[in-house]
């Protein structure tokens, strides 16, 4: 017996239909809907490369069971540009050098946006990086992270040159 359930991902409703109750929200996000942005590193909710927003909380898709999750919005990493240009955050990534081997670069930009979306990043260093001590990188590339995001931070408040008007609920 198959339980279907619909979520809105990326701004595209999407009706899915389960044949297991214990499929995760990564698994089903990878394999049946072919988003493949989101990586699957630990699996056990350690390393934040999952990281997804789900009704605009971070949330690590590796814990998450699917069908807890119908009706649901999800955002992923491939859901944030608009209209060609890239998220403020994305654009700061970038230019801070936010990355080395890039693979837990989409959970840290997803966390990055919910972070700043959540009120909690400002431009103290410190708070950011407590904030984004969720998402691991292997490679230590956390001073450009850090870096990125005061300065999306500071875009997506409309204080910087960078792609500004994120800071409304449908954006992330």
């Amino acid at each position: 017996m198959s339980i279907p359930i619909t979520l809105t991902v990326n701004g595209i409703p999407r009706t899915v239909a389960l044949e297991d109750p214990r499929v995760t929200l990564l698994d089903l996000l990878r394999e049946r809907l072919d988003l493949t942005g989101s990586k699957k590193g630990c699996d056990r909710g350690q390393c934040g490369a999952c990281t997804v927003l789900l009704d605009g909380r971070r949330v690590n898709a590796c814990l998450a069971l699917a069908v807890s999750h119908d009706g649901a919005h999800v955002t992923t990493i491939e859901g944030l540009a608009r209209d060609g240009e890239l998220h403020p955050v994305q654009a700061a990534f970038i230019a801070h050098d936010g990355f080395q081997c890039g693979f837990c670069t989409p959970g840290q930009i997803v966390s990055a946006v919910g972070l700043i979306q959540e009120g909690q990043a400002g431009d103290d260093p410190e708070r950011i990086r407590e904030g984004m001590s969720g998402n691991l990188c292997r490679c230590g590339a956390y001073a450009g992270i850090t870096e990125a995001v005061a300065t999306a931070h500071a875009a997506m408040a409309g204080a910087s040159g960078l792609p500004g008007g994120y800071l409304r609920e449908d954006a992330a």
